[in-house]
């Protein structure tokens, strides 16, 4: 996990202004700040292809003019929850076989805003692939035909995907972009380089809504997200923070949870102890509030304060309340270690007595000690679906973990905020010591889990600090300062008053591929978006390479899985299970976020000791239609959307 509003510094914007967003209405604005490949679509029309600078390289970009036409086809309406159910599947099923007809009032022959012909389509409900054109207008898929039949129709744009697959955008199910989204230029390079073409946000905390309550108490200042923070007070600040991404231009969709700590700071603050009856009912309200606003569920992070101090009666509570709007319980659980498998029964018991569905984020065994669990883990989930229990879970596709170092030390420490004041005062680090080094289960210890050896520090908020201990292991950093482990981790964190992100050696190889076959396994990166040409610390490869990295490892190198099944998993199995209509597939009426791809060359560049890598064999990304990427070169288009769940009422929007 990362926490929001920690991630990397970036150029800040100002302040968006909130506005009632109108679903269909994308801001494709042709701002931002330099990539390290980017293509700029001036008012002609025409493209500026911009030379590659690595990162730190320090060159200026050069451009050059090619006479290839880029244009933006105006946006569409989207079917909104107040539409007929049937016309919005009526939509999705107008042509499931490859040579399906045209869309509703579009002609066979176009003319077409973008066509992409010759290529293998994959069209992510897990069929066989086929040779086959794609035809988009505006903001949607109008025609999946065989290949050849529309050759000579007209179009602005045509893709030639000869050698390629042509698949659905891939939906990362498990984002934390939330700075890049609302405070910086909104393209989140590292993601949209790997097919995504929808983020979804709000494991544990969110931005909104907030109070006076959450912002007083605050461990330390964010000057970047605060000061944006502000305007998603009152009834349905929810809502207006999804307005104010799409408000500010982003190349992919977004869509978010709840964050489960964000409802109890709200009502309690970052106090320890059970809820009170009132306190209780501010939170069932904050949850439907969201739930109206388009929030898809409630997302809960149980290994971090103040998240953590939930019990699982105030969790259930919060499950009941969005019952009614279709919302599902979204878990970092309890324990991904030593309490494993006690972790899973809480968060079925939360489905079950809260009458939800249930979704396990970045399922794993964590900790050599806890990788022969991994069958029973299994197990557990295929046992209560056996029952009629709506269990699933995602996973990214990596041995290693990343949070903070924080992490490490037990979870009253960060009682009320106050854990850089505790660790000034030698009686209280004598506490933290001592309750670190002694073996527990009630709490996740995952520097034990990882040992020493298996902690590399990536991320310091202070430059002196990131350049003298980046990179580096934990052992080592102890080893260099003369003192024990724990002491060092403390002291890294108090120096840089932070939660020092780490990335932690946590499962087993074996135990990954054993889960991406599972049928109800989805994929997220658990990751925020970086810009490799801007980027400064360290950070997980995943944030650069996860559906690449199962594409050329995990599909072509290794057979773990086929083509069709893994583009599944990243699209329509996501897509189904957030209810985000019209995504996730290639069909007429659907929405057209599509990515093409070469299977023979997909795969990832990123790695532990340099992540600033794009990923190579993503050609061409679509969002709504419009290309984000074009060429392997990201453009400056934003024609991102915020999607809302099922039980979003847009009548509450700016209120």
């Amino acid at each position: 996990m990362v926490e929001w509003g920690n991630a990397p510094a970036g150029a800040s914007a100002p302040r968006p202004r909130p506005r009632r967003a109108e679903p269909g209405v994308a801001d494709a604005g042709a701002h931002g700040s330099r990539t390290a490949r980017v293509v700029e679509a001036n008012p002609a029309g025409q493209v500026a292809r911009a030379s590659s600078a690595g990162p730190g390289s320090g060159r200026p970009l050069r451009t050059r003019m090619e006479g290839r036409s880029v244009s933006r086809p105006p946006a569409r309406p989207t079917v909104t929850p107040q539409l007929p159910a049937l016309l919005a599947a009526a939509l999705l099923a107008a042509s499931c076989a490859p040579g399906g007809g045209s869309g509703p009032g579009e002609p066979a022959a176009g003319p077409y805003d973008v066509l992409i012909t010759n290529g293998r389509v994959v069209d992510g409900t897990g069929a066989p692939w086929f040779f086959g054109d794609v035809a988009i207008a505006g903001d949607r898929i109008v025609r999946v035909a065989p290949r050849g039949v529309l050759n000579g129709a007209r179009a602005r744009t045509t893709i030639d995907a000869s050698g390629r697959v042509v698949a659905p955008g891939f939906i990362d199910i498990q984002a934390q972009s939330y700075e890049p989204l609302l405070a910086r230029d909104g393209r989140d390079v590292s993601k949209i380089t790997q097919g995504i073409t929808t983020e979804v946000l709000g494991e544990g905390g969110t931005p909104a809504p907030v109070n006076e309550r959450i912002l007083s108490s605050e461990p330390r200042p964010d000057t970047v997200m605060d000061p944006l923070r502000e305007a998603f007070t009152g009834p349905h600040g929810f809502g207006r923070w999804l307005a104010a991404m799409e408000a500010h231009g982003m190349s992919p969709n977004v869509a978010s949870f709840l964050g489960a700590a964000t409802v109890r700071a709200y009502a309690r603050g970052m106090d320890r102890g059970p809820a009170s009856g009132a306190e209780l009912d501010t939170m069932r309200a904050v949850v439907r509030r969201a739930m109206e606003d388009g929030a898809l569920g409630v997302g809960s992070a149980l290994i971090y304060p103040p998240g953590s101090y939930a019990s699982t009666e105030a969790l259930i509570a919060e499950a009941r309340a969005m019952a009614p709007f279709g919302g599902l319980y979204i878990t970092h659980m309890r324990s991904e270690g030593d309490r494993l498998l006690e972790a899973v029964d809480e968060a079925v018991r939360i489905g079950r007595e809260g009458g939800v569905p249930v979704e396990i984020y970045h399922l794993k065994a964590a900790g050599r000690p806890n990788w022969g669990k991994e069958d029973a883990l299994l197990a557990r989930i295929d046992s209560a679906r056996r029952t009629g229990l709506d269990v699933q879970a995602d996973m990214y596709p990596y041995a290693a973990a990343s949070t903070g170092l924080t992490s490490c030390l037990p979870p009253w420490s960060e009682a009320d905020g106050k854990l850089y004041e505790r660790l000034g005062d030698e009686a209280v680090r004598d506490s933290i010591r001592r309750d670190v080094l002694t073996p527990t289960d009630a709490w996740e210890q995952n520097c034990r889990l990882a040992t020493p050896e298996g902690v590399l520090l990536v991320g310091f908020e202070k430059p002196a600090m990131q350049d003298k201990w980046g990179g580096k292991r934990l052992s080592e950093v102890a080893e260099a300062m003369e003192e024990p482990w724990v002491d060092a981790a403390m002291d890294l964190i108090e120096a840089d008053s932070s939660r020092v992100e780490c990335v932690f050696f946590l499962m087993s190889e074996e135990n990954v591929r054993k889960q991406m076959r599972r049928p109800w396994i989805k994929f997220g990166t658990d990751a925020g978006a970086f810009d490799p040409d801007s980027a400064e610390e360290l950070t997980h490869p995943r944030a650069y390479g996860s559906y690449p990295r199962i594409l050329g490892r995990y599909v072509r190198e290794q057979g773990v899985m086929t083509l069709e099944e893994a583009v599944r998993k990243m699209t329509s199995a996501t897509a189904v299970r957030l209810h985000l209509r019209g995504r996730g597939v290639l069909r007429p009426g659907a929405y057209a976020d599509v990515v093409v791809f070469d299977p023979a060359t997909v795969i990832d560049r990123a790695t532990y000791t340099e992540p600033h890598q794009l990923s190579e064999g993503v050609g061409d990304v679509l969002v709504n239609g419009v290309p984000v990427v074009r060429d392997g070169e990201v453009t400056r288009a934003k024609p991102g959307r915020a999607l809302r769940g099922p039980g979003w009422r847009p009548s509450n929007e700016g209120s």
